[in-house]
């Protein structure tokens, strides 16, 4: 069975990182600590004394002062994993953790899970080929020499690396390296470590290269790891749950995340409040107890992205160069139907065609596989079809003919719904208002991946307000744009009524209307 070694980075907190200590070794396995040697001397005596008998800790032998995106966090790293090693003979795998980190599954799952393959798990990305970058600096990490931290030395910073850039003092990549980007929680099997120690000693070329590189360490061991392991050996991911907000910082889970972290397919989360002690002591309880009868739903990334998301209403850029003076064409009507529901869309579409000869597309910009005609490519992407939907429309116009079309929108596509207002063509818009149960709403959650088939009631519960709520601010914001011609049909409302905004909407007699709003189980789900 799988014998951990946790690597422990901290700098603060001392009391925490000796009931973490505890924890993780309460079940036989082992810690080897780096405490950051800026922290007070008080506070690293604090935790020494407190682990120092403790068999299964072992503390780095030295510690070095770090700082955020230097090679001290690599060198901590190093003198941590050297300690492990010499302590732990017995110890398999060397598991990456941060004084925040936290087990979100038993120990016993965990080793369960190593001991079912022989390979590595970190995130390894082409440097520069890869999306991983969204701002800051990219090649300039790697083929400049930096010298002072950015954070501490800023003017310095700066200055050194536009100097080197104006002299043309770019360095070379070791040529037989391939430069990886990915997260620093990693967890690498004893061979894998053993290799990486033994380079850091005979390739002397490659240990002044990273000692001058900046936020190297996000490429250290991601770089080596592919450098020396088979790549079938290695899983590219992180066991470590962690997320970020749009603005590059972690996000930090408190007490009732717990059924949340639980159900996500990593061993350990970052980052846990240290506020969160009633969150912090169940999870050291989980690690400990035994249990493998983890439901993984795997929703936390989609689900906090959803739940962010809400209130922020964006405004859509400048219109495209290729939309500027288009138009689909004054004499023209766009028809559109908006609908959450869409099968009721779908239903009452296909009672219009039964009735009228009216051109309809059933949501051709939320379906791929929506049918089109052979537009020549335009269709042949959601992206695409989004991006041209102007010319798209006008080809589609073309193609069947007519100057009168139906298309079907969820409503949460307010941009195109303001775009296509915005023509110079008539564009009317008969919104679908449906009532939504608990029942179809858990549904909607698992098919857009906000849940999953073993997302626990409690936490569909807590999340059901809130999908309820988006569902109804949806509709909001398409009242708030003041459209002209917006009609509404409503699933409490009889046909009689809904006839009314049918006929108007279609420009025919109330009876033809009266004839489709008795469309059978229109709104069944």
């Amino acid at each position: 069975m799988a014998k951990i070694a946790f690597i422990l980075l901290c700098h603060k907190d001392p009391e925490a990182i000796v009931h973490q200590a505890e924890q993780l070794t309460a079940v036989g396995d082992y810690i080897a600590i780096h405490f950051d040697a800026s922290a007070p001397k008080e506070a690293y005596a604090l935790i020494y004394a407190a682990l120092v008998d403790n068999p299964n800790v072992a503390f780095a032998k030295k510690r070095v002062r770090c700082g955020w995106g230097e090679w001290s966090l690599v060198q901590a790293t190093l003198n941590a994993v050297e300690a492990a090693i010499d302590a732990f003979p017995r110890a398999t795998h060397f598991h990456m953790v941060s004084g925040d980190c936290m087990a979100i599954k038993s120990a016993s799952h965990a080793k369960a899970l190593l001991d079912g393959e022989d390979c590595d798990y970190i995130e390894s990305f082409d440097f520069f080929e890869s999306d991983w970058f969204k701002t800051g600096m990219k090649e300039e990490r790697l083929i400049y020499r930096h010298f002072f931290n950015e954070r501490k030395n800023k003017t310095l910073f700066n200055n050194s690396w536009w100097t080197q850039r104006k002299l043309g003092l770019e360095r070379k990549i070791p040529a037989d390296l391939q430069i990886m980007i990915g997260s620093q929680w990693w967890c690498l099997r004893r061979r894998t470590i053993e290799w990486i120690l033994d380079m850091t000693k005979t390739r002397p070329d490659v240990m002044r290269f990273f000692r001058t590189t900046w936020i190297l360490d996000e490429t250290f061991f991601q770089t080596l790891v592919r450098h020396l392991v088979p790549e079938p050996e290695i899983h590219n991911r992180t066991l470590t749950f962690l997320m970020f907000t749009d603005y590059g910082m972690p996000v930090t889970f408190y007490n009732d995340h717990y059924n949340l972290l639980l159900s996500q397919n990593f061993l350990f989360a970052r980052k846990i409040s240290p506020e969160a002690t009633e969150f912090k002591d169940r999870l050291g309880v989980l690690y400990a107890s035994g249990r493998d009868d983890f439901k993984i739903s795997d929703e936390g990334q989609k689900l906090f992205g959803f739940l962010t998301g809400r209130g922020r209403v964006g405004s859509r850029f400048a219109p495209r160069f290729w939309e500027t003076d288009a138009s689909l064409g004054r004499e023209r009507e766009l028809l559109i139907i908006a609908c959450k529901k869409w099968h009721v869309a779908k239903r009452l579409v296909g009672s219009i065609k039964h009735h009228l000869n009216i051109p309809a597309i059933d949501y051709l910009f939320n379906e791929e596989d929506t049918d089109l005609p052979d537009l020549g490519g335009i269709q042949s992407t959601l992206d695409k079809r989004t991006r041209h939907r102007r010319a798209l429309m006008r080809m589609l116009f073309d193609f069947y003919e007519t100057d009168r079309m139906i298309i079907c929108l969820d409503t949460d596509n307010l941009d195109l719904m303001q775009d296509f207002f915005s023509d110079r063509s008539t564009t009317r818009l008969l919104e679908l208002e449906c009532e939504f149960s608990d029942e179809y709403l858990i549904g909607h959650a698992k098919r857009v991946g906000l849940a999953g088939e073993l997302t626990t009631g409690e936490t569909m519960q807590q999340l059901l307000p809130t999908i309820r709520y988006d569902v109804v601010y949806e509709s909001d914001r398409i009242r708030d744009a003041g459209f002209n011609n917006h009609l509404r049909v409503r699933e409490l409302a009889s046909p009689d009524e809904n006839a009314r905004p049918i006929a108007e909407f279609l420009g025919v007699s109330e009876d033809v209307a009266r004839g489709i709003a008795q469309t059978p189980y229109l709104f069944a789900d």
